[in-house]
């Protein structure tokens, strides 16, 4: 069995699959190295044999997590790192080193499965966008805050938006002009991230024609599906990226 490692700023993103199949045993996103611990040891029969990871976390905190799983699971972790040119992609970046490992991550994955031209939209606590061209090129991308980051702001820094999630849930069933504050604010922020991925689709139509695939990742993809139809949805996107990156068996 292969633990793969998805570690985030706030979130660690995981899931363990059989060896040579890719059948996923369990999955889940938690919120500490104690939790993931736990979740894991949760899992009947659980022997794992590898362990690969991708973090955008510091050092210190990264090398606690693997002491930690190698302490508890007996598995020594490999762990992705910069690269100027993996799986067909070239790192579009200055400096190569500078661009977010999971990103990287995601635009590799998207390239295979493509097999030419793509889109990527990573819709998390921030929202990337990846253009890679058929030659495998990454040609940049643009960066900008989620939803869940465009909330937050509001909320902290104008003192009469107070309004609970569930409040905000139900302000989403319907995307007309709001009559209170919780339904202006998460429509008005809806829109914007429908906005913005519009946009995006349009640079991929400039930059490629008509030749290009789309996808969508991140735990907000559901709330532009409806206005990108022809977009594919792959939630383990990075997970993709990292088999190429960190090949086990």
């Amino acid at each position: 069995m292969i633990l793969e490692l998805d570690c985030g700023n706030t979130f660690i993103k995981w899931r363990v699959i059989e060896a040579g199949h890719d059948r996923v045993i369990g999955s889940g996103v938690v919120g500490s190295d104690d939790e993931l611990v736990a979740r894991l040891k949760a899992i009947p029969r659980l022997q794992l044999r590898h362990c690969r990871l991708v973090s955008v976390r510091t050092d210190e905190e990264t090398e606690r997590l693997m002491a930690s799983l190698q302490v508890h699971f007996g598995v020594v972790p490999v762990m992705v790192r910069p690269a100027e040119r993996l799986g067909g992609v070239t790192n579009g970046y200055e400096q190569h080193q500078r661009l977010g490992l999971d990103r990287w991550m995601a635009i590799v994955g998207g390239y295979r499965l493509a097999r030419g031209a793509c889109l990527v939209l990573d819709l998390g606590t921030a929202v990337t966008s990846d253009l890679v061209n058929s030659d495998g090129a990454h040609v940049g991308g643009f960066i900008c805050p989620g939803i869940s980051m465009m909330r937050n702001q509001l909320r902290t820094h104008t003192r009469r938006i107070r309004y609970d999630d569930l409040a905000a849930e139900r302000a989403l069933q319907a995307i007309e002009p709001g009559r209170s504050t919780v339904e202006a604010v998460e429509r008005g922020c809806l829109l914007m991230l429908q906005g913005f991925v519009k946009t995006q689709i349009d640079m991929a139509h400039h930059a490629f024609g008509e030749s290009f695939t789309v996808f969508l990742t991140g735990g907000d993809a559901v709330l532009v599906q409806d206005v990108l139809p022809e977009a594919k949805v792959v939630p383990d996107l990075v997970f993709v990226g990292l088999a190429i990156a960190c090949p086990l068996s």
